[in-house]
């Protein structure tokens, strides 16, 4: 008898992981008497040497061409705000999204399935048909590399590909992904590294439309070896309009210079109307290396070392190949590293629209940012390689301070890797330096306040964006002069409730990643009328808001909602903390009677005695759709926010805590299939045999649990969306339940594993969904970090490992490392400044809580700081009598004893 008939035959339902045999049992075997109500089991089964793994070091995520692991990754390799251009797993760069097209999803993909809540027939990007079906490799181009090696003799040619190694591993780590190529037969060490320009802080030198491949390859053997490094790339400019268009001729052309040689990738036409579209512009194809022959069309040259590349490629006409081919000879034990550039100038963005969206044309989207520094593709490839020196060894220096951490290898890729989404074509970047993100590729239009309100990563990362996005878009081009109203969407539409709450967070975020008060200063009187904006749509004026208004699950709710209010009262709380900075007086106390009011209101009429609920209006009742006495994945969400930003306790930690037991047991579950068996209609963004928490569920029991309306949204409630999950993540990890999690982060991890499908693309409402850079604020919360750049303070509360604790750490002009030991008697910090330079004026430590301070030394270098400090249960204040700046390459050490 088959396993699973034998299963089902005892009663024995699944083990999670059972389905996905590659990966060990983390939870189970659960039994059909576990599945006798409307919710996953409280006991989840899972196994202890699994929970044991979640907090090990490890090492980074390595993927294999013999475990079939490589087939969908796409990691973006390119520039931010540039297009997307992925490389795979097996080192082939992919998908080519550079030409403006801003289609749903990365390729657009239907699946004939319905969704009969969604009134849908068929399911695209939107729904998961990548989720479902991954894509493999695709591009509308060619391009490659391979080696031609000479031994003894005899020749031999091998692509950089899978197909002709014996192994090839992926190592999993964005920016940088590291390729290895292994032939039991060939005496070398071939390692392909991918990326481009990252540099946290530097948006312009990460945002250069160009990926940057860099091979090297060392002689194990005795003898000397020659070796001929052939790379190409196929000028497919216009790509789209030629399926209307003829009349126009790709034209190749060899360049050299002092810093690098290549060929130009052009186009010339005498219809100028081409010049306007979107895959209109140039590529260009360069090598840093000297003896290097470029080649301007494999087809029609003559030179002998043309042909090589043309038996590994498909010519035809008006698509001339570029061809560079760099001869070495390695003597044994010798080392080359051959650094190829490909660069792209397709500046046309059309953000124009005709259709039902009208209102939603961007009026100054017509080129993107890069325009401003560059006129071609050619003088892109220029600036990086007269620059090259510097941005890779930033670009380096980041992914190495990223990674030098006690923190679990898997935690940090996962946290941080949906940054990016940025350097696919979910974002763009405009001529004139606004920043506009869909929801996820080409699905929703920009900058939706209800979805990025959850994103931390960039605000983090690259804080100029986020802070130029909430004065531009927020307070500007969406902003409300009347109301304080924030639209959703920068454009013409209305408000959301979450969207603006979320948004009035995210403005006191912006204020406390930036050096100085300028920001604050200069945006104060609308921020504060988009703070009374939220606090006027509380109705009966008991601190809870009640103004039907559309929210993130696309309806408007009626009544109290919890997760709306507390993320109303948190708004309100970081309105008060930015009303004390301006020293307004009145709109502090306002802000504090709101946020008193609204915390014990919410506690009194909105706990059930075990998790927050959905108080209906009284008049309308349970007529339209809300989630009333079931266990949302929201509840408790402000609380969450004001851990982000330091703002501290919005909710008592008792009845937070008892909200968040409520959710995992209620809604995490290691296997979801028996849930979504039993309550289908949901989106496909986790299958069976796969671990997630349930946005929504019904303990009760409820009869009509989401409200009397044939609502196509309740669909949601069944589904698993990761950028919620990692909000509750963070949350989890934030109030010291660090196992469940770890739990819920590797479940994500786990369903993004690359023999599944693509780990670089977490999809929601199509690809790279930005909600999912909420990942992020995990990261944050696994670190206790606090910062407030214009008051001068840092600190660090490790939730992980606090007696040994080291991680990076990014602030407003500069980013680094911070490491700490502590015991019960002593505690040392050492807070290393990697780039930039940070202005600090006090310094919170946590020490252990049997450790009373008698006396703090801190130095920079061997410099004295003179300090004093005081003691509040665990919580040391350290503060400097003198603002202290602290450069690349210093350090700040604290001793406390």
């Amino acid at each position: 008898m088959e396993r699973r008939k034998f299963l089902k035959s005892t009663g024995l339902l699944t083990a999670a992981g059972f389905f996905a045999p590659r990966f060990p049992l983390t939870a189970g075997p659960f039994t059909k008497d576990d599945f006798l109500y409307t919710h996953f089991p409280s006991d989840k089964k899972l196994d202890s040497g699994w929970l044991q793994s979640l907090y090990d070091r490890g090492n980074a995520t390595t993927y294999s061409k013999t475990k079939n692991e490589l087939r969908y990754i796409g990691m973006p390799v390119g520039g931010i705000c540039c297009g997307g251009v992925y490389v795979g797993g097996d080192g082939r760069l992919w998908l080519w999204d550079i030409f403006n097209q801003n289609q749903l999803g990365v390729i657009t993909k239907t699946l004939p399935i319905k969704l009969e809540g969604f009134h849908k027939k068929e399911i695209s990007n939107a729904d998961g048909t990548l989720y479902l079906e991954p894509l493999t490799e695709a591009s509308p181009l060619q391009q490659g590399f391979a080696l031609s090696i000479k031994q003894n003799g005899s020749e031999i040619i091998k692509r950089l590909q899978q197909d002709d190694w014996d192994e090839v591993t992926f190592e999993a780590t964005y920016p940088v992904a590291t390729i290895k190529y292994i032939d039991q037969n060939l005496p070398l060490e071939v390692t392909l590294r991918a990326f481009s320009p990252f540099i946290p802080g530097n948006a312009k030198d990460s945002g250069m439309p160009a990926t940057i491949q860099s091979i090297s390859i060392k002689n194990l053997s005795g003898n000397s070896i020659e070796v001929e490094v052939l790379g190409w790339l196929e000028n497919k400019i216009l790509s789209a309009t030629e399926k209307q268009h003829t009349d126009f001729d790709r034209i190749n052309k060899v360049e050299e210079t002092q810093s690098y040689k290549g060929v130009a990738l052009q186009c010339t036409t005498v219809n100028h109307e081409l010049e306007k579209t979107p895959d209109y512009g140039n590529m260009f194809f360069a090598t840093l290396s000297k003896n290097a022959l470029c080649i301007d069309d494999i087809n029609t040259s003559k030179d002998p070392a043309a042909f090589k590349i043309k038996d590994l490629v498909k010519l035809s006409d008006n698509s001339p190949m570029a061809g560079i081919i760099n001869n070495n000879k390695l003597e044994p034990g010798g080392e080359l590293v051959i650094d190829f550039i490909i660069s792209w100038y397709t500046p046309n963005i059309d953000f124009h629209y005709n259709d039902g969206h009208k209102d939603m044309t961007v009026t100054d989207a017509d080129l993107h940012y890069y325009t401003n520094h560059c006129d071609s593709a050619a003088s892109v490839a220029a600036y990086i390689a007269q620059n090259f020196p510097s941005l890779k060894r930033q670009t380096f220096l980041w992914k190495e301070t990223w990674y030098d951490s006690t923190l679990p290898w898997w935690f940090l890729e996962r946290t941080f890797l949906n940054i990016s989404a940025i350097a696919t074509s979910s974002t763009h970047r405009f001529q004139s330096g606004r920043y506009y993100a869909w929801e996820g590729v080409g699905c929703c239009h920009g900058n939706c306040t209800h979805v990025y309100q959850y994103a931390h990563a960039v605000s983090r990362i690259f804080p100029e964006l986020e802070r130029d996005t909430r004065e531009r878009v927020d307070l500007g081009i969406g902003y409300d002069g009347t109301t304080g109203m924030i639209r959703i969407r920068g454009e013409k539409t209305g408000p959301s409730i979450d969207g603006q709450a979320g948004t009035i967070l995210r403005i006191y975020r912006e204020h406390q990643m930036n050096s100085d008060n300028t920001f604050l200063q200069r945006n104060w009187p609308k921020i504060k009328k988009a703070v009374e904006f939220v606090i006027m749509q509380d109705k009966n004026q008991d601190g809870m808001e009640d103004t039907p208004m559309e929210n993130t699950l696309d309806a408007l709710w009626h009544g109290e909602i919890s997760w709306i209010v507390g993320l109303c009262i948190a708004a309100v709380r970081a309105g008060q903390a930015m009303a004390e900075e301006m020293n307004d007086k009145d709109f502090t106390t306002r802000c504090r009677q709101y946020v008193d009011k609204g915390s014990r209101n919410m506690e009194t009429y909105l706990f059930n005695g075990e998790y927050f609920i959905h108080r209906p209006d009284p008049t309308v009742g349970k007529k339209e759709i809300g989630s009333f006495n079931t266990c949302h994945i929201d509840q408790v969400y402000g609380q969450c926010w004001a851990w982000q930003v330091n703002l501290g306790r919005i909710l008592s930690k008792e009845k937070t805590m008892s909200a968040l037991r409520a959710l995992w047991k209620y809604n995490y579950m290691p296997d979801v299939g028996p849930y979504i068996a039993k309550h289908p209609g949901g989106r496909f963004y986790a299958l069976a045999g796969e671990g997630g928490m349930i946005m929504n569920t019904n303990p009760g029991n409820d009869i009509n649990p989401y409200g009397n309306a044939k609502a196509w949204q309740v669909g949601y409630f069944s589904e698993c969306m990761s950028g919620f999950e990692h909000q509750v993540a963070s949350h989890m990890m934030a109030e010291g339940m660090h196992q469940e999690s770890l739990v819920l982060t590797r479940s994500i991890h786990d369903r993004y594993h690359a023999y599944k499908r693509n780990p670089f693309n977490e999809v929601e409402c199509s690809d790279h969904y930005g909600r999912a850079m909420a990942s992020y604020g995990t990261f944050i919360s696994a670190c206790g970090f606090t910062y407030h750049g214009p008051k001068g303070y840092i600190g660090f509360s490790p939730k992980l490992s606090p007696e040994n604790f080291k991680a990076p750490f990014t602030v407003a002009e500069g980013w680094g490392t911070y490491s700490q030991q502590r015991d019960q008697n002593s505690f040392k910090a050492q807070l290393e400044i990697k780039h930039g330079r940070l202005s600090l004026r006090k310094f919170f430590a946590n020490l252990d809580k049997n450790q009373k301070a008698n006396n703090v030394e801190v130095m920079i270098g061997k410099k004295i700081i003179s300090n004093h400090f005081k003691q509040t249960d665990t919580l040391c204040e350290i503060s400097f009598n003198n603002a202290e700046l602290i450069n690349a390459g210093e350090s700040l050490s604290i001793k406390i004893s």
